[in-house]
Protein backbone atom coordinates (compact mmCIF):
# COMPACT_ATOMS: atom_id res chain seq x y z
CA UNK A 1 0.00 0.00 0.00
CA UNK A 2 2.83 2.96 0.52
CA UNK A 3 3.98 1.29 -2.67
CA UNK A 4 1.41 2.48 -4.53
CA UNK A 5 1.32 5.58 -2.33
CA UNK A 6 4.88 6.43 -3.12
CA UNK A 7 3.91 5.79 -6.86
CA UNK A 8 0.94 8.46 -7.22
CA UNK A 9 3.41 10.81 -5.39
CA UNK A 10 5.69 9.92 -8.03
CA UNK A 11 3.73 10.37 -11.04
CA UNK A 12 1.68 13.61 -9.44
CA UNK A 13 5.54 15.43 -9.19
CA UNK A 14 6.61 14.14 -12.49
CA UNK A 15 3.21 15.38 -13.96
CA UNK A 16 3.61 18.67 -12.13
CA UNK A 17 7.62 19.29 -13.14
CA UNK A 18 6.81 20.70 -16.18
CA UNK A 19 5.83 24.56 -16.75
CA UNK A 20 3.69 23.60 -19.48
CA UNK A 21 1.80 21.27 -17.78
CA UNK A 22 1.62 23.23 -14.53
CA UNK A 23 -0.09 26.28 -17.03
CA UNK A 24 -2.70 23.67 -17.96
CA UNK A 25 -3.39 22.74 -14.63
CA UNK A 26 -3.94 26.82 -13.96
CA UNK A 27 -6.03 27.24 -17.19
CA UNK A 28 -8.02 23.90 -16.69
CA UNK A 29 -8.90 25.38 -12.69
CA UNK A 30 -11.04 27.79 -14.66
CA UNK A 31 -13.38 25.05 -15.79
CA UNK A 32 -12.74 22.20 -18.76
CA UNK A 33 -11.13 23.04 -21.65
CA UNK A 34 -10.66 21.73 -25.45
CA UNK A 35 -7.07 20.34 -26.12
CA UNK A 36 -6.54 23.39 -28.57
CA UNK A 37 -7.45 25.81 -26.20
CA UNK A 38 -5.31 24.35 -24.09
CA UNK A 39 -2.45 24.35 -27.00
CA UNK A 40 -3.67 28.28 -27.90
CA UNK A 41 -1.18 29.99 -24.92
CA UNK A 42 1.40 27.13 -24.62
CA UNK A 43 3.13 28.46 -28.45
CA UNK A 44 3.88 24.39 -28.40
CA UNK A 45 2.90 21.83 -31.32
CA UNK A 46 -0.42 19.82 -30.83
CA UNK A 47 1.63 16.55 -30.30
CA UNK A 48 3.30 18.20 -27.71
CA UNK A 49 0.03 19.24 -26.09
CA UNK A 50 -1.32 15.81 -26.78
CA UNK A 51 2.19 14.46 -24.57
CA UNK A 52 1.94 16.57 -22.17
CA UNK A 53 -1.82 15.86 -21.11
CA UNK A 54 -1.06 12.39 -21.58
CA UNK A 55 1.44 12.81 -18.71
CA UNK A 56 -1.37 14.75 -16.69
CA UNK A 57 -3.94 12.11 -17.08
CA UNK A 58 -1.55 9.40 -16.10
CA UNK A 59 -0.82 11.57 -12.82
CA UNK A 60 -4.24 11.16 -12.30
CA UNK A 61 -4.93 15.35 -12.60
CA UNK A 62 -7.13 15.71 -15.27
CA UNK A 63 -9.67 13.59 -17.20
CA UNK A 64 -10.72 13.91 -20.66
CA UNK A 65 -14.01 13.28 -22.16
CA UNK A 66 -14.68 12.76 -26.23
CA UNK A 67 -17.60 14.39 -27.83
CA UNK A 68 -17.59 14.07 -31.76
CA UNK A 69 -13.84 15.31 -32.94
CA UNK A 70 -13.30 17.25 -29.66
CA UNK A 71 -11.37 16.25 -26.68
CA UNK A 72 -11.89 18.00 -23.43
CA UNK A 73 -10.06 18.18 -20.46
CA UNK A 74 -11.26 18.67 -16.48
CA UNK A 75 -9.28 18.88 -13.32
CA UNK A 76 -10.28 15.70 -11.09
CA UNK A 77 -11.52 17.51 -7.91
CA UNK A 78 -8.85 16.64 -4.90
CA UNK A 79 -6.22 15.47 -7.41
CA UNK A 80 -3.85 18.00 -5.36
CA UNK A 81 -4.60 16.33 -1.86
CA UNK A 82 -1.67 14.23 -1.51
CA UNK A 83 0.51 16.36 -2.75
CA UNK A 84 -0.49 19.07 -0.25
CA UNK A 85 -0.61 16.28 2.53
CA UNK A 86 2.68 15.57 1.69
CA UNK A 87 3.87 19.26 1.72
CA UNK A 88 1.71 19.56 5.41
CA UNK A 89 3.74 16.67 6.81
CA UNK A 90 7.09 18.11 5.42
CA UNK A 91 6.51 21.74 6.89
CA UNK A 92 5.00 20.13 10.15
CA UNK A 93 8.43 17.83 10.35
CA UNK A 94 10.62 20.98 9.57
CA UNK A 95 9.05 23.45 12.19
CA UNK A 96 9.58 20.74 15.17
CA UNK A 97 13.05 20.97 14.32
CA UNK A 98 13.28 24.79 13.73
CA UNK A 99 11.25 24.92 17.25
CA UNK A 100 14.08 22.43 18.69
CA UNK A 101 16.92 24.51 17.47
CA UNK A 102 15.36 27.94 18.43
CA UNK A 103 14.83 26.52 21.94
CA UNK A 104 18.41 24.88 21.93
CA UNK A 105 20.03 28.51 21.15
CA UNK A 106 17.78 30.03 23.59
CA UNK A 107 19.47 28.16 26.34
CA UNK A 108 23.22 28.05 25.00
CA UNK A 109 22.82 31.51 23.81
CA UNK A 110 23.56 33.12 27.01
CA UNK A 111 26.15 31.02 27.93
CA UNK A 112 27.98 32.03 25.01
CA UNK A 113 27.31 35.61 25.00
CA UNK A 114 28.59 34.92 28.35
CA UNK A 115 31.94 33.04 27.90
CA UNK A 116 33.00 35.42 25.00
CA UNK A 117 33.45 38.47 27.22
Amino acid sequence: MAAQASERLDALFHALADDSRRRMVDQLSQGPASVSELARPLDLAMPSVVKHLAVLERGGLVASEKQGRVRTFRLIPGALAQVEAWAAQRERSWRRRFDRLEAFLARTGSDDADSSR
